[in-house]
């Protein structure tokens, strides 16, 4: 496996007590669980014309993203340790059933601000599915099943990113824009009734003192969050960045942060307890998938917007550029077992995120205009590249905890993601802005001059000011790509601590 082992007691997991009858159905139940979290915004995106049509709020629609992805991701450290102290079933299901009563909330909601609270509802229980599914995935196979179970979960996310936007459209189109969150309820429920029959967890020790619950850890890890996520969000959007919203934001924020470290420092059970940045192999991989958050960034938001205006591709086309790397990343993560038995976790991560990093800094080489097989290409290469490294470094940190300790390391690792990837759109839609300002004018950025580009009187200036802009975004994603192989190699050890326990 290339990785070095050593044991440790091991404590029954739900591999023991699921019936390999009934894991498929267990299996079945993550994947539905999966999907609705990774449907959840591409479906939403294309509703957006008819739910502000139909409930107005133009000025503050980004919200019922920006509200989601907050939710989610100050929530996932919490759902961790919850998964680890009370178990991974209870935590799904309550998460689920927060995600729906959510859902149903925002299907009945009456104007803007009511759909974007009930949005934030349906994040609180997202940060659940997203985080323990990932975990539940762990403990239902040993090391070497895990890849398997883990491409199947990638599966889902590379349909979803796919079938989401059609199924929106469809939706929105020819029934109703409610109808994209109470298609949520049926599938949801189906997962909730299999896990409930077929997922069967070790009983707990009861006879010893009563769990503790880091409550006011939870609170301050969520405001810190909350906050410090709202600043990167609206800095430069809802406010400039040097302003009195934005210091305040940030300000608050890191008062915050030392007041997490205080009440974490002095909990006996804390949510993000010290050993997930003292452990080497575990930060270095958190470090690493923050990073990955970051470089994403670049092709998700940046690259449709190539797309359409500097290849004059439709939106569809555009649609198409962006997606082939869904079908080169679940593909690459499920051959990935074949690599890092032989080399080890680490390296098979450094030989992926080695390759990402030429293939982002390939891009802004790109003849101008050029053809739209060219950043295919690339992107199909890149999702290859990235499936090699991002499964490796999950299944390598899963494997490196026992069962106790497995939610709080995959909720780590999650979080640090997700927060790479609001920090990525802060970061560079600043750069993309600086870049368009520095070429056409103080005034110009990148929403104003698509929405140009859009009516059709955009000159040619302006379309090579947005390759400049988006090249300089590819550059800024290479760094990160490279951020993330030097502290791979500087702080992670060749081979990880893998238990032999399950």
């Amino acid at each position: 496996m290339g990785s070095s082992r050593r044991t440790k007691p091991a404590i029954p997991s739900a591999a023991q007590h699921t019936e390999t009858g009934k894991r498929g159905a267990v299996v079945a139940a993550l994947m539905l669980s999966m999907a609705l979290a990774a449907l959840d915004s591409t479906i939403v995106s294309t509703a957006v014309p008819q739910i502000v049509g139909d409930l107005g709020g133009f000025s503050v629609f980004s919200w019922l993203f920006s509200g989601y992805l907050l939710a989610v991701t100050v929530t996932l450290p919490v759902y961790g340790k919850l998964s680890d102290t009370f178990g991974r079933k209870p935590v799904l299901i309550a998460g689920s059933a927060l995600f729906l009563a959510g859902s149903l909330l925002c299907a009945l909601a009456w104007n803007m601000g009511a759909l974007i609270a009930f949005r934030i509802i349906q994040g609180l229980g997202g940060g659940a599915l997203q985080g323990t599914v990932q975990t539940l995935a762990a403990d239902l196979y040993p090391l070497e099943q895990r890849p398997r179970i883990q491409a199947k979960l990638s599966t889902v996310w590379a349909t979803s990113a796919v079938a989401g936007p059609a199924l929106g459209g469809v939706l929105a189109g020819y029934a109703d824009w409610r109808w994209i969150f109470l298609v949520n309820l049926p599938v949801g429920a189906v997962a909730m009734w299999l896990l409930a029959r077929h997922l069967h967890e070790p009983r707990r020790d009861t006879s010893g003192p009563r769990p503790r619950v880091d409550w006011a850890g939870a609170l301050a890890v969520f405001a810190c969050g909350g906050v410090l996520l709202t600043a990167l969000v609206q800095g430069g959007v809802a406010w400039p960045w040097l302003s009195w919203p934005s210091t305040a934001f940030f300000g608050t924020g890191l008062a915050l942060v030392l007041l997490v470290v205080v009440i974490e420092r002095r909990a006996a059970e804390p949510i993000i307890p010290g050993w997930v940045w003292r452990r080497p192999t575990i930060a270095a991989v958190n470090l690493a998938l923050g990073a990955l958050g970051l470089l994403m960034v670049a092709p998700t938001v940046f690259l449709p917007t190539y797309a359409q205006s500097v290849l004059g591709l439709t939106p569809i086309a555009a649609g198409f550029v962006l997606s082939v790397w869904t079908l080169s990343w679940p593909v690459s993560a499920a051959l990935s077992q074949h690599v890092y038995r032989r080399i080890g976790f680490r390296d098979t991560a450094l030989l992926g995120i080695g390759a990402a990093t030429l293939i982002l800094l390939a891009f802004p080489f790109l003849p101008y205009p050029g053809s739209p097989w060219q950043p295919t290409l690339l992107m199909l290469l890149l999702g290859g590249a990235l499936g090699l490294f991002q499964l490796p470094l999950i299944v390598g940190v899963q494997s490196t905890v026992g069962w106790t300790q497995r939610g709080t390391a995959t909720a780590s690792v999650l979080f640090c993601r997700q927060t790479g990837q609001t920090i990525g759109a802060a970061l560079f839609g600043a750069v993309a802005n600086g870049v368009l300002a520095t070429r056409l004018g103080d005034a110009s950025d990148l929403d104003s001059v698509t929405r140009a580009l859009g009516t059709g009187a955009a000159p040619e200036a302006t379309r090579r000011a947005i390759a400049g802009a988006v090249h300089a975004v590819y550059f800024g994603a290479a760094g990160a790509a490279a951020l993330a192989f030097v502290a791979l190699l500087v702080l992670a050890p060749r081979r990880f601590p893998v238990l032999d326990s399950p």
